[in-house]
């Protein structure tokens, strides 16, 4: 079955999911963080078919987040690194496990740690220019104003929403 493309939207969020692909892919990305490298390495973690795991390579590969290196010539084997552009995804990676930990019954079992004193991190964006954190009453997405029709109606949308909101009264009468 052929996923839906999402090349045509004009939006980061669908651009990136594009090259990222679908969650199998995320999980391999995953394990190239921990360092797996070798095809049977992410058989045995992912417990994934191997026409599958050979699709979602070559899509990582094609879309530059992973290269393809040999290691072997016969027969021929190869080990897939993460690219300086996969490397980058590291936030993300780093961003679905805190939120996974919070939401979800996964507990302590995998979390960043300082490591100096081997503490919990308490993950957070913050803007590299001032050191501000990210939170949702500071800080919005910026639109231009010659963005397409969509994105334009989607932000319109949303902000009518979110006044609507803001004039219910959190004490009715």
């Amino acid at each position: 079955m052929k996923r839906a493309t999402f090349q045509p939207m004009p939006c980061p969020v669908a651009n990136a999911l594009e090259h990222i692909g679908d969650g199998w892919s995320m999980l391999i990305l995953r394990d190239a963080f921990y360092g797996l490298r070798r095809f049977d390495d992410f058989i045995n973690s992912l417990g994934i078919a191997s026409n599958t795991l050979t699709r979602r390579l070559n899509d990582l590969v094609a879309h530059d987040l992973l290269e393809r290196r040999p290691y072997q010539d016969n027969p021929p084997r190869h080990e897939y690194h993460l690219t300086e552009a996969g490397r980058d995804l590291r936030q993300v990676i780093l961003t679905l496990m805190a939120w996974g930990t919070r939401h979800s019954n996964t507990g302590d079992k995998v979390y960043l740690a300082d490591q100096e004193t081997g503490q919990p991190v308490d993950l957070a964006l913050i803007d590299a220019n001032t050191g501000k954190r990210i939170t949702r009453d500071g800080h919005r997405v910026h639109i231009s104003p010659d963005a397409d029709a969509l994105t334009l109606w989607r932000v319109r949308t949303g902000q009518v929403y979110r006044d609507n909101d803001a004039l219910v009264s959190p004490f009715p009468n």
